[in-house]
Protein backbone atom coordinates (compact mmCIF):
# COMPACT_ATOMS: atom_id res chain seq x y z
CA UNK A 1 0.00 0.00 0.00
CA UNK A 2 1.47 3.54 -0.86
CA UNK A 3 0.97 5.42 2.35
CA UNK A 4 0.89 8.73 0.26
CA UNK A 5 3.43 10.82 2.58
CA UNK A 6 6.27 10.58 0.50
CA UNK A 7 7.85 13.94 0.73
CA UNK A 8 6.31 15.14 3.23
CA UNK A 9 8.79 16.07 6.45
CA UNK A 10 8.48 14.64 10.01
CA UNK A 11 10.12 14.70 13.57
CA UNK A 12 10.60 11.94 15.33
CA UNK A 13 11.84 12.02 19.22
CA UNK A 14 14.02 9.25 21.16
CA UNK A 15 14.64 7.87 18.03
CA UNK A 16 18.32 6.79 18.42
CA UNK A 17 16.82 3.39 19.55
CA UNK A 18 14.03 1.70 20.89
CA UNK A 19 10.43 2.68 19.75
CA UNK A 20 11.49 6.23 18.37
CA UNK A 21 13.89 4.45 16.24
CA UNK A 22 11.31 1.68 14.37
CA UNK A 23 8.78 4.77 13.76
CA UNK A 24 11.44 6.71 12.35
CA UNK A 25 12.51 3.50 9.93
CA UNK A 26 8.95 3.14 8.87
CA UNK A 27 8.74 6.79 7.86
CA UNK A 28 12.02 6.88 5.92
CA UNK A 29 10.91 3.45 4.14
CA UNK A 30 8.14 5.49 2.69
CA UNK A 31 10.00 8.16 1.36
CA UNK A 32 9.13 10.67 4.29
CA UNK A 33 11.99 13.40 5.11
CA UNK A 34 12.74 12.37 8.64
CA UNK A 35 14.39 14.55 11.38
CA UNK A 36 15.55 12.16 14.34
CA UNK A 37 16.87 13.91 17.75
CA UNK A 38 17.48 12.41 20.95
CA UNK A 39 20.31 13.76 23.59
CA UNK A 40 23.42 11.70 22.88
CA UNK A 41 25.23 12.20 19.70
CA UNK A 42 26.78 9.01 19.63
CA UNK A 43 23.92 6.73 19.14
CA UNK A 44 21.87 9.60 17.23
CA UNK A 45 24.67 9.49 14.75
CA UNK A 46 24.79 5.85 14.37
CA UNK A 47 20.66 5.62 13.81
CA UNK A 48 21.18 8.22 10.95
CA UNK A 49 23.62 6.40 9.76
CA UNK A 50 21.37 3.76 9.40
CA UNK A 51 18.25 5.05 8.26
CA UNK A 52 20.27 6.82 5.31
CA UNK A 53 21.31 2.74 4.27
CA UNK A 54 17.71 2.47 3.38
CA UNK A 55 18.25 4.79 0.41
CA UNK A 56 14.54 5.88 0.73
CA UNK A 57 13.59 9.57 2.31
CA UNK A 58 16.52 12.57 3.31
CA UNK A 59 17.42 12.05 7.15
CA UNK A 60 18.81 14.69 9.20
CA UNK A 61 19.55 14.85 13.40
CA UNK A 62 19.73 17.09 15.20
CA UNK A 63 21.20 16.61 19.24
CA UNK A 64 18.70 17.97 21.83
CA UNK A 65 16.64 17.73 24.62
CA UNK A 66 13.17 17.72 24.05
CA UNK A 67 11.96 17.89 27.38
CA UNK A 68 13.87 21.48 27.89
CA UNK A 69 12.47 24.65 26.21
CA UNK A 70 16.95 25.05 24.95
CA UNK A 71 16.15 21.76 23.20
CA UNK A 72 12.85 22.50 22.01
CA UNK A 73 14.61 25.71 20.13
CA UNK A 74 17.28 23.90 18.69
CA UNK A 75 15.28 21.38 16.82
CA UNK A 76 12.83 24.33 15.97
CA UNK A 77 15.46 26.58 14.63
CA UNK A 78 17.01 23.98 12.16
CA UNK A 79 13.60 23.04 10.95
CA UNK A 80 10.66 25.10 11.67
CA UNK A 81 7.69 23.36 9.51
CA UNK A 82 6.95 19.74 9.66
CA UNK A 83 4.20 17.71 8.53
CA UNK A 84 4.24 15.12 10.84
CA UNK A 85 5.16 14.99 14.84
CA UNK A 86 6.04 11.71 16.63
CA UNK A 87 6.67 12.64 20.37
CA UNK A 88 8.33 10.31 22.17
CA UNK A 89 10.00 10.42 25.79
CA UNK A 90 11.34 7.27 28.30
CA UNK A 91 9.26 7.15 31.20
CA UNK A 92 9.94 8.30 34.97
CA UNK A 93 11.26 5.62 37.22
CA UNK A 94 8.60 3.39 39.58
CA UNK A 95 8.43 4.30 43.05
CA UNK A 96 6.23 5.06 46.11
CA UNK A 97 4.04 8.49 45.50
CA UNK A 98 4.79 8.76 49.35
CA UNK A 99 8.78 9.25 48.26
CA UNK A 100 7.84 11.77 45.25
CA UNK A 101 8.21 15.67 46.11
CA UNK A 102 6.86 18.93 44.05
CA UNK A 103 10.01 18.33 42.26
CA UNK A 104 10.01 15.06 40.98
CA UNK A 105 6.25 15.20 39.95
CA UNK A 106 7.08 18.41 37.85
CA UNK A 107 10.15 16.50 36.04
CA UNK A 108 7.66 13.69 35.11
CA UNK A 109 4.59 16.01 33.57
CA UNK A 110 7.93 18.32 31.65
CA UNK A 111 9.29 15.30 30.09
CA UNK A 112 5.68 13.20 29.56
CA UNK A 113 3.12 15.66 28.62
CA UNK A 114 4.32 19.37 28.93
CA UNK A 115 6.66 18.75 26.38
CA UNK A 116 4.65 17.00 23.94
CA UNK A 117 2.60 20.11 24.16
CA UNK A 118 5.04 22.14 23.77
CA UNK A 119 5.54 20.63 20.73
CA UNK A 120 2.33 20.56 19.24
CA UNK A 121 1.70 24.32 20.16
CA UNK A 122 4.89 25.02 17.78
CA UNK A 123 3.55 22.86 14.84
CA UNK A 124 -0.39 22.50 14.81
CA UNK A 125 -0.74 25.81 13.43
CA UNK A 126 1.67 25.32 10.04
CA UNK A 127 -0.10 22.00 9.64
CA UNK A 128 -3.49 23.20 9.55
CA UNK A 129 -2.41 25.96 7.38
CA UNK A 130 -0.92 23.40 4.95
CA UNK A 131 -4.35 21.20 5.34
CA UNK A 132 -2.37 18.40 6.55
CA UNK A 133 -0.67 17.02 9.28
CA UNK A 134 -0.32 14.08 11.79
CA UNK A 135 0.58 14.33 15.35
CA UNK A 136 1.58 10.92 17.09
CA UNK A 137 2.08 10.85 20.73
CA UNK A 138 4.09 7.45 22.29
CA UNK A 139 2.59 7.13 25.67
CA UNK A 140 1.93 3.75 27.41
CA UNK A 141 -0.56 0.87 27.80
CA UNK A 142 -0.55 2.38 31.82
CA UNK A 143 -3.03 5.10 30.23
CA UNK A 144 -5.48 2.45 29.02
CA UNK A 145 -4.60 0.29 32.73
CA UNK A 146 -2.81 2.06 35.17
CA UNK A 147 0.05 0.34 36.79
CA UNK A 148 0.63 0.33 40.83
CA UNK A 149 3.85 2.25 41.07
CA UNK A 150 3.96 4.01 38.18
CA UNK A 151 2.00 6.65 39.41
CA UNK A 152 4.32 9.36 37.40
CA UNK A 153 3.60 7.76 34.58
CA UNK A 154 0.10 7.27 35.15
CA UNK A 155 -0.51 10.63 35.89
CA UNK A 156 1.36 12.63 33.61
CA UNK A 157 0.65 10.59 30.31
CA UNK A 158 -3.12 10.23 31.66
CA UNK A 159 -3.01 14.02 31.59
CA UNK A 160 -1.55 14.25 27.71
CA UNK A 161 -4.10 12.36 26.52
CA UNK A 162 -6.78 14.34 28.38
CA UNK A 163 -5.07 17.02 26.83
CA UNK A 164 -5.12 15.83 22.91
CA UNK A 165 -8.90 14.22 23.16
CA UNK A 166 -10.05 17.94 23.27
CA UNK A 167 -7.58 19.37 20.92
CA UNK A 168 -7.73 17.11 18.23
CA UNK A 169 -11.86 17.85 17.60
CA UNK A 170 -10.73 21.39 16.96
CA UNK A 171 -8.01 20.57 14.17
CA UNK A 172 -9.30 17.63 11.65
CA UNK A 173 -11.50 19.70 9.65
CA UNK A 174 -8.31 20.76 8.99
CA UNK A 175 -6.49 17.89 7.41
CA UNK A 176 -4.74 17.33 10.89
CA UNK A 177 -5.29 13.89 13.51
CA UNK A 178 -3.25 14.08 16.92
CA UNK A 179 -3.45 10.52 17.96
CA UNK A 180 -1.66 8.60 20.96
CA UNK A 181 0.32 4.94 20.36
CA UNK A 182 0.08 2.93 23.74
CA UNK A 183 2.61 0.37 24.00
CA UNK A 184 2.23 -2.43 26.06
CA UNK A 185 5.74 -5.06 26.71
CA UNK A 186 8.10 -3.86 23.37
CA UNK A 187 11.39 -6.14 23.33
CA UNK A 188 13.33 -3.13 23.40
CA UNK A 189 16.81 -2.47 25.82
CA UNK A 190 14.16 -0.49 27.82
CA UNK A 191 12.33 -3.58 28.79
CA UNK A 192 15.87 -5.36 28.98
CA UNK A 193 17.06 -2.59 31.59
CA UNK A 194 13.58 -3.57 33.69
CA UNK A 195 13.91 -7.17 33.94
CA UNK A 196 17.27 -6.94 35.34
CA UNK A 197 16.39 -4.84 38.09
CA UNK A 198 13.21 -6.40 38.90
CA UNK A 199 15.78 -9.59 38.78
CA UNK A 200 18.28 -8.27 41.26
CA UNK A 201 15.15 -6.61 43.70
CA UNK A 202 14.34 -10.53 43.40
CA UNK A 203 17.12 -12.43 43.45
CA UNK A 204 16.67 -14.29 40.56
CA UNK A 205 17.61 -14.64 36.93
CA UNK A 206 16.66 -12.25 34.18
CA UNK A 207 15.69 -15.40 32.24
CA UNK A 208 13.39 -16.30 35.17
CA UNK A 209 11.67 -12.93 35.35
CA UNK A 210 11.22 -13.13 31.54
CA UNK A 211 10.21 -15.92 31.44
CA UNK A 212 7.62 -15.57 33.80
CA UNK A 213 6.07 -12.36 32.10
CA UNK A 214 6.17 -14.34 28.94
CA UNK A 215 4.24 -16.87 30.65
CA UNK A 216 0.76 -14.75 31.34
CA UNK A 217 0.96 -12.63 28.18
CA UNK A 218 -1.65 -14.02 26.10
CA UNK A 219 0.49 -13.96 22.68
CA UNK A 220 3.94 -15.51 24.68
CA UNK A 221 5.88 -13.02 23.18
CA UNK A 222 6.51 -9.41 23.27
CA UNK A 223 5.69 -6.85 20.80
CA UNK A 224 8.76 -6.04 18.34
CA UNK A 225 9.36 -2.53 17.55
CA UNK A 226 8.87 -2.59 14.02
CA UNK A 227 5.46 -3.39 14.98
CA UNK A 228 4.94 -0.30 16.24
CA UNK A 229 6.97 1.24 13.22
CA UNK A 230 4.40 0.21 11.09
CA UNK A 231 0.82 1.07 12.80
CA UNK A 232 2.80 4.55 13.47
CA UNK A 233 3.47 4.97 9.46
CA UNK A 234 0.00 4.33 8.79
CA UNK A 235 -1.46 6.66 10.88
CA UNK A 236 0.50 9.02 9.98
CA UNK A 237 -0.44 8.08 5.94
CA UNK A 238 -3.06 9.95 3.99
CA UNK A 239 -5.31 7.04 4.45
CA UNK A 240 -5.66 7.71 7.94
CA UNK A 241 -7.16 11.22 8.21
CA UNK A 242 -10.54 9.19 9.75
CA UNK A 243 -8.78 8.10 12.74
CA UNK A 244 -8.68 11.12 15.53
CA UNK A 245 -8.20 11.82 19.31
CA UNK A 246 -7.97 7.83 19.80
CA UNK A 247 -5.55 5.57 21.88
CA UNK A 248 -3.93 3.15 19.91
CA UNK A 249 -3.12 -0.01 21.88
CA UNK A 250 -0.70 -2.21 21.02
CA UNK A 251 0.02 -5.29 23.61
CA UNK A 252 -1.35 -8.46 22.03
CA UNK A 253 -4.39 -8.50 24.41
CA UNK A 254 -2.79 -8.29 27.69
CA UNK A 255 -5.56 -5.35 28.64
CA UNK A 256 -7.98 -7.02 29.84
CA UNK A 257 -11.25 -5.17 28.77
CA UNK A 258 -12.93 -4.03 25.71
Amino acid sequence: MDLGIAGKKALVCGASAGLGLACAHALVREGVEVVIVARTEGPLRDAADSLRGLHAGAVHWVVADVTSSEGRARVLAAHPEFDIVVTNAGGPPPGDFRHWDREVWLKALDANMLAPIELIKATVDGMMARGFGRILNITSSAVKAPVDGLGLSNGARSGLTGFVAGLARTTVGHGVTINNLLPGTFDTARLAGNFAAQAQREGRSVDEVRSARLQKHPAHRFGQPSELGATCAFLCSVHAGYINGQNVLLDGGSFAGV
